[in-house]
């Protein structure tokens, strides 16, 4: 996704000369060629995520779009106030871009996990989530944004992620996109890097006759039509690596108990139980211990008592 993000970057920036990019001292090895192209809109803020936001809502203001990339936990949690009253506040047209979305920085610990940012942005009131699930998505995303400039987060992948599309999608904020369609009453739901994961359940035999579907746009604006679109199937389960808490299930519940309660009997989540918290392992490794497990079950009495006792 990393490589999708820049080379699209490129691509915009080229007919857009008010697009600027913005860094905390890394990224390096992914953003040399925006660096390269345009050296005249390419900051490096050092390593302080606080100013650097404060300098990209500055240029905003003085009608650049700016993205600032960085691993995602710098530019989220690091940099709160300044997201909340700087860019948001002020419908800046900011693009807060988090790589290594989830835990794909696992193995350096709980400081790089990204599993709380959901909960975090989806309550400013003017900020797009855009979370795509594959580097086709990631383009999609890149496009909309530009199309609306706004204040967004943009959180993708770190490497590897495979590609599910045949094609760039024409993307709506709050509408689900198709990407596998078997006739079905059930369907998978998700957002962001758990595409793949979703992906692989539909060839086991329990999820046979799934749909699959994802929703890389999302917000506190956009829960209208939620229940419409849910309404279609007997089961949904949403697919997130984020906590459970105040994550995109909850966004969608909210949601349904707002439009349609009675819906939500129809709603499950497979998100990441609180004990990935303290631990350090490779993605794979925390997703299955958080409970996103490769074989598609839910996790199991154990995966929460193990993680109760852990707690």
């Amino acid at each position: 996704m990393r490589l999708a993000f820049i080379e699209e970057l490129v691509a915009l920036a080229t007919v857009n000369e008010r697009i600027a990019l913005m860094v905390g001292d890394l990224g390096f090895s992914v953003i040399e060629p925006f660096a390269d192209r345009f050296p005249d809109r390419f900051f490096n803020a050092g390593v302080a995520e606080q100013n650097m936001m404060g300098m990209a809502a500055g240029m905003a203001s003085e009608g650049y779009h700016v993205f600032v990339y960085s691993i995602a936990n710098f530019p989220t949690f690091r940099c709160a106030e300044q997201i909340r009253n700087d860019v948001a506040y002020h419908r800046l047209p900011v693009t807060i871009v988090a790589v290594g979305a989830g835990l794909a920085y696992g193995n350096l610990g709980y400081s790089h996990h990204a599993v709380q940012d959901y909960g975090l942005l989806r309550l400013l009131p003017n900020l797009l989530l855009a979370a795509p699930g594959d580097p086709l998505e990631v383009r999609a995303c890149m496009r909309h944004l530009v199309q609306q400039p706004q204040p967004s987060y943009l959180r993708i992948g770190k490497v590897g992620e495979p590609t599910l599309h045949t094609a760039v999608p024409e993307l709506a904020p709050g509408r689900w996109l198709p990407v596998v369609r078997r006739g079905g009453k059930r369907a998978l739901l998700t957002t962001g890097a758990t595409l793949a994961l979703a992906g692989q359940w539909l060839a086991l035999p329990a999820y046979a006759d799934y749909d699959l579907y994802t929703l890389p746009l999302w917000g506190m604006a956009h829960k209208e039509g939620q229940a419409e679109q849910l309404a279609c199937f007997e089961q949904v389960i949403t697919v997130e690596d984020h906590l459970h808490d105040g994550g995109f299930a909850s966004w969608l519940r909210e949601a349904l108990a707002e439009q349609q309660p009675e819906l939500l009997l129809r709603l499950q989540a497979r998100a990441l139980h609180s004990r990935v918290c303290g631990a350090v392992g490779s993605q794979q490794t925390l997703n299955e211990y958080g409970g996103l497990h490769c074989d598609g079950r839910p996790a199991s009495d154990a995966d929460s008592q193990a993680g109760r006792r852990e707690g």
